[in-house]
């Protein structure tokens, strides 16, 4: 066995450099189609939660049944770390509000806000932001205040990415253009018609990040699309340039592209800040710059329509929350020929249950197919060892080994030969002649670890309350001290100032201020130690749900965030207070 895995591991080092397939893309449904607007929808379904229940994404509504909203209005709060507010996406009244606690386990009645439309259009956007003049704080601020979220399907905070970039001094931005899903074709048209938009909220965010360079990658089946790019690279205030590459999935996988752009490889664990470089799709940074400079919410988006069951496939700019039942009817959807509806992707999407769901920031395409053209995969059947499987893993990994640990429920195993370098895009599925579920199996498997793990961390979470609560009676304690000892020193000094001498007085407050000093210097320093533990909570719950750590893990991070929080605010009022007494004395 020890042979067989040092031939897989020589076998996938050499796949590393291509791997992918080639799958039909298909994007000639839509290509040449151009965008559309839709007919506003009669209602919208704002969500309050992205289906994973997690606190550090909830949001709190700020508004009534019965109230009038406009577009681009707030309704809903941030109140977790990782969440981000809810604008209205069509100007009207709000007929419902369902809370946390009135949503059911089978999906009616999501956390949102339900707008009825007015047929008004009234807008309220934010004020325009001169970014060129703006502080970099007050760029990604704004971003934060838009509530933009990553559009290329994983839906994470924008202004955090940008954030954690510029704390990671990055030195370039990225501009994932590849698009390799098959149907979709937002971003082709996109760069297309916006290019001027996606270039400025690149230039943006790379006076935001401290960025010295922009790099865009791009397939070569959009030629078009390259050219409107290399056409404005020029008008960019720092270094730019385009790279052409060759159409193979997943060449838009994040790890992949910075690779293949760049030359820089990723490890297990690390982001792509860890390598200085941040990543943006077109539809982000269009969006980053309408907020900016225009002060517009994120309140749509530019999604596909595609499928056999569509008369009139193509790309639309709708509002969020519109129903995809109305986007579809709108294309033409003819119900005899539905067969089924995939959020996303072939490869990576995934079927609806209803089609009164609601898009989301992350919608990116809805494909209606018919039978025939997205069958369903016959039973899977026993692996036969062909290996067909390794030279289509684009992240060089052995699947049909990872595939027989994750079956013996040998998880340790699996991870050492680098489950966790998977990104689950389905490209050794779609080679498997067995049609065994691979990339579903290893990311059961990744749950397994990551459950045991938030097992193993719930003693943890609970020594940290621990801690915390001692802290913080340790810190009162001795918070009562310091003032008992600061009203004895001031009655001290009264009456020094009283009996002594002027002489007396002056070698007495030399004496005071010799001895205040080091104090407060040693207050200056606990408060930056303060500090530095709070921004590597921070960062560490970033990262912890960037890479979908379980629930009990970030709540654990997140309990050491507050802590770390207590603990500065303390050191800053600590500080204060020794800054007062030093300037009465």
């Amino acid at each position: 066995m020890a042979v067989l895995e040092r031939l897989w591991r020589s076998l996938a080092a050499r796949a590393r450099p291509t791997g992918g397939v080639l799958p039909p893309t298909r994007k000639s449904q839509t290509r040449d189609l151009g965008i559309r607007t839709p007919p506003l929808p009669a209602r919208v379904t704002l969500l309050l939660e992205d289906g994973r229940d997690q606190p550090w994404r909830e949001v709190q509504p700020i508004v009534k049944p019965g109230q009038y909203v406009r577009a681009g209005e707030p309704v809903a709060r941030a109140v977790g770390h990782l969440a981000l507010p809810v604008h209205a996406s069509i100007s009207g009244h709000v007929s419902a509000l369902f809370m946390h606690d009135e949503s059911a386990p089978d999906g009616q009645h999501r956390p949102a806000v339900v707008i009825d439309a007015d047929g008004a259009s009234q807008h309220q956007w934010l004020p325009a932001l001169d970014w060129q003049a703006a502080l970099p704080d007050e760029i990604i601020q704004r971003i934060a205040d838009a509530g933009i979220a990553g559009m290329g399907g994983g839906g994470f905070p924008a202004h955090l990415k940008i954030r954690a970039a510029r704390q990671a001094s990055i030195d370039t931005l990225v501009v994932n253009a590849a698009e390799c899903e098959p149907y979709l074709s937002v971003d082709d048209q996109t760069l297309r018609l916006h290019a001027d938009r996606v270039l400025s909220g690149a230039a943006m965010v790379a006076r935001a990040t401290g960025a010295a360079a922009i790099v865009i990658g791009i397939e070569d089946d959009k030629p078009e699309a390259a050219s409107a790019v290399r056409d404005r690279l020029g008008e960019l205030p720092c270094p730019a340039r385009l790279e052409v590459i060759p159409t193979r999935y997943p060449s838009g996988g994040e790890r992949q592209l910075i690779e293949r752009l760049l030359g820089r490889r990723l490890s297990t664990g690390q982001l792509p800040v860890d390598a200085g470089v941040l990543c943006h799709n077109p539809g982000t940074l269009a969006a980053i710059h309408d907020a900016v400079a225009l002060g517009k919410p994120m309140i749509e988006r530019t999604l596909t329509l595609a499928g056999r069951a569509l008369d009139r496939p193509g790309n639309v700019t709708a509002r969020l929350g519109t129903a995809i039942e109305h986007l579809l009817i709108d294309a033409g959807l003819d119900r005899a020929r539905l067969s089924r509806v995939i959020e996303g992707g072939p490869m990576m999407g995934q079927a609806i249950s209803s089609l009164s769901q609601p898009i989301t920031q992350t919608t990116n395409g809805l494909i209606a197919a018919d039978e025939t053209e997205l069958p369903t995969p016959p039973p899977a059947r026993p692996c036969i060892r062909c290996g067909d499987c390794q030279p289509a893993c684009p992240a060089g990994l052995a699947p049909q080994q990872l595939w027989w640990h994750a079956q013996a429920g040998e998880d340790q195993k699996a991870e050492a030969n680098g489950l966790f370098d998977c990104i689950e895009c389905g490209a050794c599925d779609y080679v498997c002649p067995s049609h065994l579920p691979l990339a579903s199996g290893f990311g059961e498997a990744k749950q397994r670890l990551r459950t045991a793990r938030a097992e193993s961390a719930r003693a943890d979470q609970a020594r940290h309350r621990f801690e915390a609560r001692q802290a913080r009676e340790q810190r009162e304690a001795a918070e009562r001290e310091a003032r008992r000892q600061a009203r004895r020193q001031a009655a001290a000094r009264r009456g020094q100032q009283r009996d002594a001498t002027s002489g007396s007085k002056e070698t007495s407050a030399g004496a005071k201020g010799a001895a205040t000093a080091p104090d407060v210097r040693g207050l200056r320093i606990a408060q930056a130690a303060a500090k530095a533990a709070a921004r590597k909570a921070e960062k560490a719950l970033e990262r912890a749900a960037q890479q979908q750590e379980s629930a009990d893990v970030l709540a654990d991070l997140e309990t050491q965030l507050n802590i770390a929080r207590e603990h500065l605010a303390a050191a800053d009022a600590r500080l204060k207070t020794a800054r007062q007494e030093e300037t009465r004395s």
